[in-house]
């Protein structure tokens, strides 16, 4: 709609051509937004387009006979020039993203962007097998995002200026089925660990298997996933697979360059130190930051500088580092839900444009409408339901004293791997008490006087017998017995039916499942003396420990922050 007239503004139009650059700029009077200059598409097209709008425009009432030079007036009138006029303007359209990179997993934000220039910005990998071709799904998410420490096109300043990258930090971003919660674990590139062979795409088509490599003593690091023998972001997708047993479908990667684009694009990041900064070693190595204690805000060099910092740190390790990164994407995703973001059409602008170059994707959202939809479904998680953690590591053992690497830590990682595997939510809020949760208040009586028969109504082949065994291996209900499959249609939720006589052994039977009190169904079985109780098993059902509802305890020992919250560290 034309802007004149004080009629509703087409978000479209604030976009206009300058014929004399040839880039696109934000419409003069559109507000109080600065001037935004955009390159245009299309190389000679776009020359041609701006030249035919250079052209002085004829009176409305020429019809035609104006003396102007513009190709409309020539050919047949304003009406015409008008109509040509329209059909060479390119529209910015409206894309709902979130900021990529970093800042994907944090949210989305409505922003007037030229489709054609931020997807010729974007960079793929075609990683096959390791990933998925679906840009969203109904399912759980897993998006590995890379930080690689890339020096190409960075000069000695960082180092090796010819190196290819490793995975210098690594984050793998998992996002529950239902979207109610997210949990992004931070992955140590000095652990030691195999790396499986790898299938890799070459540029003349064909592919390649790089051979895979064993967990050896002090070596392969995981930070070797990526780059090292020519693996690409796919070798470190299947590594994480490996390691975790969760499927990767994505990845996202990032250098040094984004960090410093995407800070500065969102207006600066405010972190907070409990200590002063100061980190160079003797060796004159080190990020160079220098800050006192207390709060900052970083972008640019500046915030590059703060999540390559170690030195300095308490144990100067690369643990350390990850807790100052973790600080760090938290409090980008909340200047990226900020008001000030979101209203600002140059900060949106500064934002997508700094993404999307900085940027190297999987084929599966290689796009920027591919890159829209996932953000969009991925905006669903609120911030405060996304936790920070760190994969659980021991130092090595085999290093003796001088520990440079790590190892998984086998009594703590198991855990928090069937947690995510499970969406089990590491932050869930305590739910509002309901009038049916009165039936878990009151005395639970003692595992070995719980009497249940166990029924698989929906879960998992087997269940009824590894629940059975649990119960009365781990839990000491010795009264307990396989059912086998429940007769009847297979039920989505898991039920625990108990006489009028056995309130207190279905709460103790509820605490040790993890079940709600809507779980219970009190006078359905069980009415007779010495008769067991009967639970039958769901689809809501995932594996014995694993909590079927309500507020699931995080694995013991595991660290987290929730990306709603600004804590000092260092």
């Amino acid at each position: 709609m034309d802007t004149q007239g004080g009629r509703n503004i087409d978000p479209a139009d604030q976009w206009v051509l300058d014929p004399e650059t040839g880039d696109y700029r934000l419409r003069e009077g559109t507000g109080d937004a600065p001037a935004v200059t955009v390159p245009a598409q299309g190389g000679r097209r776009a020359r041609r387009e701006g030249e035919r709008r250079s052209a002085p425009e004829p009176d409305e009432g020429d019809g035609g006979s104006g003396s102007g030079t513009g190709g409309g007036a020539r050919r047949g009138g304003a009406g015409r020039s008008r109509k040509a006029k329209r059909s060479t303007k390119r529209k910015v359209l409206m894309w709902t993203a979130g900021t990529l990179g970093f800042v994907l997993v944090a949210g989305s934000a409505g922003a007037y962007l030229l489709y054609r220039h931020f997807n010729d910005n974007i960079s793929t990998v075609d990683v096959g097998s390791a990933g998925s071709k679906n840009a969203t799904s109904d399912d759980a998410v897993n998006i590995l995002v890379i930080g690689t420490d890339s020096r190409i096109g960075l000069g000695g300043k960082y180092g090796d200026a010819g190196s290819v990258g490793h995975a210098d930090t690594t984050i793998l971003f998992h996002v529950a089925k239902d979207r109610s919660n997210a949990t992004a674990m931070s992955i140590p590139r000095d652990m030691v660990t195999g790396i499986p062979a790898c299938p890799t795409k070459q540029k003349d088509g064909s592919t390649k298997t790089i051979k895979g490599t064993p967990k050896a003593t002090y070596s392969p690091r995981f930070n070797e996933s990526l780059g090292q023998a020519g693996r690409d972001p796919g070798c470190t997708m299947r590594t994480v697979t490996a390691l975790t047993g969760l499927p990767v479908d994505h990845f996202i990667l990032v250098n040094f360059e984004a960090v410093k684009t995407l800070s500065t694009a969102v207006g600066g990041v405010p972190i907070c130190l409990t200590h002063a900064i100061d980190d160079t070693d003797e060796r004159g190595q080190g990020s160079h930051l220098r800050l006192p204690a207390g709060p900052h805000t970083v972008q640019g060099e500046q915030a590059l500088q703060f999540v390559r910092t170690r030195h300095s740190l308490k144990n100067g390790s690369d643990l350390d580092r990850i807790d100052l990164q973790k600080q760090f994407l938290g409090s980008m995703i909340r200047q990226m839900k900020s008001g000030n973001t979101l209203t600002d059409p140059r900060k949106l602008f500064k934002l997508a444009n700094a993404a999307t170059k900085s940027l190297t994707v999987d084929t599966g959202i290689g796009g920027v409408d591919k890159l829209t939809a996932l953000a969009k479904d991925l905006n669903q998680v609120d911030p405060e339901h996304i936790t920070f953690t760190t994969l659980p590591v021991v130092d090595n053992p085999a290093e003796g004293k001088n520990h440079r690497t790590v190892v998984v830590d086998e009594a703590k990682a198991p855990a928090l791997f069937t947690a995510l595997k499970n969406d089990v939510s590491l932050t869930e809020v305590a739910k509002k008490p309901t009038a049916s949760d009165a039936k878990l208040k009151g005395p639970k009586a003692d595992p070995s006087r719980v009497r249940v028969t166990v029924y698989n109504g929906g879960g998992p082949q087997g269940a009824a017998q590894t629940t059975l065994e649990w119960l009365q291996n781990t839990k000491g209900v010795a009264h307990s017995t396989n059912g086998g499959n429940a007769p009847g249609v297979r039920q989505d939720r898991t039920t625990l039916a108990y006489g009028p006589d056995q309130a207190d052994q279905a709460r103790a039977l509820a605490a040790m499942m993890g079940l709600s009190a809507s779980a219970l169904h009190p006078g359905e079985d069980g009415s007779r003396a010495g008769t067991d109780m009967t639970l039958t098993l769901g689809r809501d059902f995932k594996g014995p420990g694993v909590p079927v509802t309500g507020r699931a305890e995080p694995p013991a020992g595991v660290p987290q922050s929730q990306a709603d919250k600004n804590v000092c560290v260092g």
